[in-house]
């Protein structure tokens, strides 16, 4: 069995865990207290519940999963919201959701915020208020060796070869077909993208040879690469032709009114230790972003 695949299971979509569940490690969290500021910015509502809800699929390590015991929320986008919730003097609940339905239940106010590498899209704007948060990538994941010689550096090696991107992703989005469209502009056959729901069945289908690649956000990755060095190689260099750039963003409904709270408790804790702290705990310290902007 996969390694990276033990984090499934667990809690059905929309389950919620406690945010004892949710809390990071006591070191960082001790260095976090409620901002009378961020706490200001709050909703009457959301204030007077006490709770705030964080929506990610939970099958994504090492920014979102579950633990072994196949219950408890782990991750550096759980930690992160973990210190959201303290920094605005809330109890966090976790809703594990698959990654396409977070914006439609953000929009039907099922969940409050999500924590989920989203990239702030000009679509994704329209409906969400966005934070951003740190910097992300996307690499190319290939089994050790890389016999098929596949390639970031060289995207016209991809052509004709059946490659796994996930749903709602921006690689499955507007990545890979560019790469595709590129391809045919050079008489080339088509990249074959393989939709599928989450990181580990696009892991599961590489490590079966049912797909030849899969391209999807580097963090995730990098983390299997390294958890399972026998099965999956990262390929080194990252997607460079992308749409935008790396930075990955908190979402809420524009509705919701949590944007400037949500801001200010993120710039909060950027401004001392427990930001960086936390991405370092994770092997995420390069992604760490100097400050955060709402976008609207």
């Amino acid at each position: 069995m996969l390694l990276t695949a033990t984090a499934c299971g667990g809690s059905s979509a929309g389950d919620a865990a406690g945010a004892a569940d949710a809390a990071p490690t006591a070191d960082v969290v001790s260095q976090v207290t409620a901002d009378p500021a961020a706490v200001a910015l709050l909703p009457a509502a959301v204030k007077a519940r006490g709770t705030i809800s964080m929506a990610a699929d939970l099958h994504n390590a090492p920014t979102s999963y579950l633990d072994t015991d196949n219950k408890t929320p782990i991750g550096y986008n759980v930690d992160i919201a973990a210190l959201i919730a303290k920094t605005l003097g809330l109890k966090l609940e976790i809703k594990n959701v698959s990654f396409d339905t977070v914006i439609p239940g953000l929009a039907a106010g099922r969940f409050d915020f999500t924590a989920t590498n989203m990239s702030p899209t000009p679509e994704r704007l329209k409906v969400l208020d966005m934070i951003t948060y740190w910097s992300a990538g996307s690499s190319l994941m290939i089994v050790p060796g890389n016999p098929l010689k596949l390639s970031m550096s060289e995207q016209m090696s991809l052509c004709g070869h059946k490659i796994a991107v996930l749903t709602g992703a921006t690689q499955a989005e507007k990545y890979l077909p560019q790469i595709s469209a590129d391809c045919q502009a050079q008489g080339k056959p088509a990249v074959e993208a393989i939709v599928l729901p989450n990181v580990q069945a696009a892991l599961t289908q590489l490590a079966s040879k049912r797909v030849e690649g899969v391209f999807y956000d580097t963090a995730p990755l990098a983390w299997a690469a390294k958890q399972q060095p026998q099965a999956f190689e990262l390929f080194p260099q990252r997607y460079k032709k992308k749409v935008g750039n790396n930075i990955v963003a908190l979402g809420t409904a524009k509705t919701s009114g949590l944007g400037p709270a949500l801001h200010a408790a993120m710039q909060s804790l950027m401004a001392g230790p427990a930001y960086k702290a936390t991405l370092e705990k994770w092997g995420l310290g390069t992604g760490a972003i100097p400050t955060s902007e709402l976008l609207k």
